[in-house]
C-alpha cells in the first residue's frame, strides 16, 4: 500500500497485559508541546500507570510520564501533565458509553510515531481477578512445557556437554 508509515515505537505497558483482560483497543493522536516531541523522539517515556479517562466531551491522558527535554529550557513542560487525545466525536462517545460501565477502563499500551505524528494506543480494559492471573501463569507454563517436549521428540533428548555416547 502507498499509505503505509512506518511505525517507531517509543514505549510499550507490558504490565498492563498482566493486570488487565483487553477487549478492544483504539488509535488515538496526542496534543504535544515541541519539547515533548523532540524528548520523545528521544525515546524518553513510560507508560507506567497512563490511563485516560473522561473531561466534558474531550479526552484526556492522565500520568503519562515524558521526561524533560535537555535543552529545552523554559519551554518545558510538567511531566505528568494531562495531555488530550484526539479522538473523533463517534469515537469518544461509543468510549465513555462503554467505560461507563462497572469495572472498565482505559489503559495506555503503546506510544509510537506513526510517520510524523505520535499516537497512543487505548486499550478497553477490564481488570483481572487473581485467580485470572494464576490461570494465565499456568497456561503459560503448560505451553513452554509442551514446546520443549516437541522440540525433545525432533532433536533428541538434549545431553550434558562433553558427552560422546
Amino acid at each position: 500500500m502507498a499509505n503505509e508509515q512506518p511505525i517507531k515505537i517509543i514505549a510499550t505497558n507490558r504490565k498492563a497485559r498482566h493486570l488487565y483482560h483487553i477487549l478492544d483497543t483504539v488509535e488515538a493522536g496526542l496534543v504535544l508541546s515541541g519539547t515533548e516531541v523532540k524528548s520523545l523522539r528521544a525515546g524518553r517515556a513510560s507508560l507506567v500507570d497512563a490511563y485516560a479517562a473522561f473531561s466534558g466531551n474531550e479526552a484526556y491522558v492522565y500520568n503519562l510520564f515524558i521526561n524533560a527535554y535537555e535543552q529545552g529550557n523554559r519551554f518545558n513542560v510538567p511531566e505528568r501533565r494531562p495531555r488530550k487525545l484526539l479522538l473523533h466525536r463517534r469515537e469518544i462517545n461509543r468510549l465513555i458509553g462503554q467505560v461507563s460501565q462497572k469495572g472498565f477502563t482505559l489503559v495506555a499500551l503503546q506510544l509510537y510515531f506513526k510517520g510524523s505524528r505520535v499516537k497512543l494506543q487505548l486499550g478497553l480494559a477490564k481488570g483481572k481477578r487473581e485467580y485470572d492471573k494464576r490461570e494465565d501463569v499456568k497456561e503459560r507454563e503448560s505451553k513452554r512445557e509442551m514446546d520443549r517436549a516437541l522440540k525433545d521428540m525432533r532433536h533428541g533428548p538434549r545431553g550434558r556437554r562433553g558427552d560422546t555416547g
